[in-house]
């Protein structure tokens, strides 16, 4: 390890995230310590989480991954960052919760005449968490025990939809999982439920103090700005969350390639001595290909238009090569077969090549299955 106060080089910002992360050498830690080692694991597709936390653990199975979740509730599949769906610890979910309730509520993407007053909100979440409170309720049923604890305003059909439209309460759900009243329970049959988790948030400013010491600690050096695109919170907020950190001597600015002034963890100086090597695989919407910045750095050249979706990151889950995305990949599953698709951006090296079928051969495990890999052009677009 070497220590650098001044300034920090991209190679060895990289570098640390990529060791701490699990990614220079699986964890011999559990799901759910691999999760806080990564802050949080996108987990609306369930299967892009389960691989993502199976990668960073030695010997783990996707079975590992749900058993910590549903059997162990050692995880707990809620809204995270950017009111989207993840996988957080279950120990830090008071810190999440606290944290995520004191960033500053946008007005929303609905018209005025769909918007819920801040009475009515408050109303709805009291109800969401009442209602599921010692219970598992689909979706439909929790809507009729929010509406008959309301009144009729809230189930009015009038938010737009995938096919058709959601009645006005479900605008907030997100709000319902940041206030800790609302969480994912086990599926019934193919219907997807929800449970009240019983967390009682952290006060707001001492949950923000610990979501930014893990967050530097995961993926510093950063900017308050990062911070900011990283929660999809207003960057006036975040730079004033930074001053605090600051003024309190629990952050350091330091020197980032490419970027500026920026910041650590106060004291938490050591990098390691060398670059990022070796080759991964990183599944849809990764923490790691979503919060590790300058971005233009991680996806170097061809890599920014190839797997990026307008500068959106983990649309395409993405090879990783000495530390930079350096190509996509798709998976088509078929009862126990993996049909694994790898294009390079450039033709890889016979230790790359090996290092690439590594990878695919623990994508199997991980995914409990038989995969076989084809080095070619991903046809498929985003998501797919």
């Amino acid at each position: 390890m070497t220590t650098r106060t001044a300034t920090v080089t991209w190679a060895e910002a990289n570098a640390r995230r990529i060791e701490r992360q699990g990614l220079a050498a699986p964890m011999t830690s559990s799901p759910d310590r691999a999760v806080a080692a990564m802050l949080a694991a996108h987990a609306q597709v369930p299967s892009a989480a389960e691989l993502s936390v199976g990668l960073r653990l030695a010997g783990a199975t996707r079975t590992d991954v749900r058993k910590a979740l549903w059997n162990d509730r050692a995880l707990v599949r809620t809204y995270g960052p950017r009111g989207t769906v993840h996988l957080l610890p279950e120990a830090e979910l008071p810190l999440w919760t606290g944290a995520l309730s004191a960033i500053p509520a946008g007005t929303g993407p609905f018209r005025k005449d769909v918007r819920m007053s801040a009475d009515q909100t408050e109303e709805v979440l009291a109800a969401v968490g009442d209602a599921l409170t010692g219970a598992e309720l689909t979706i439909d049923e929790l809507s009729d025990a929010v509406v008959a604890r309301t009144g009729p305003w809230a189930g009015e059909r009038v938010m737009p939809a995938f096919q058709g439209m959601w009645p006005r309460w479900r605008q907030v759900m997100h709000l319902a999982g940041h206030r800790g009243v609302l969480c994912f329970a086990p599926d019934r049959g193919r219907k997807v439920t929800y449970t009240n988790p019983g967390t009682t948030p952290l006060d707001g400013p001492e949950a923000l103090a610990g979501l930014v010491h893990r967050y530097l600690y995961a993926y510093g050096p950063a900017t308050p700005q990062h911070f900011a695109k990283w929660l999809a919170a207003p960057k006036s907020w975040a730079m004033s969350v930074f001053a605090e950190r600051a003024g309190a001597g629990a952050i350091e600015e330091v020197a980032y390639e490419g970027v500026g002034p920026a910041w650590l963890v106060a004291g938490d100086t050591d990098f390691p001595a060398g670059p990022a090597r070796g080759v991964r695989l990183l599944p849809y919407f990764d923490a790691f290909a979503i919060a590790s910045q300058p971005r233009e750095r991680l996806f170097p050249g061809a890599a920014y238009a190839r797997a990026l979706a307008g500068g959106q990151a983990g649309n395409h889950p993405v090879l990783l090569i000495d530390g930079a995305v350096a190509g996509v990949w798709h998976q088509r599953r078929s009862g126990r077969r993996i049909a694994v698709t790898v294009e390079p951006l450039s033709p890889l090296t016979a230790g790359q090549l090996r290092g690439l079928e590594e990878q695919v051969e623990r994508v199997g495990v991980v995914m409990e299955g038989k995969p076989e890999l084809t080095v070619g052009k991903v046809t498929v677009g985003p998501h797919a």
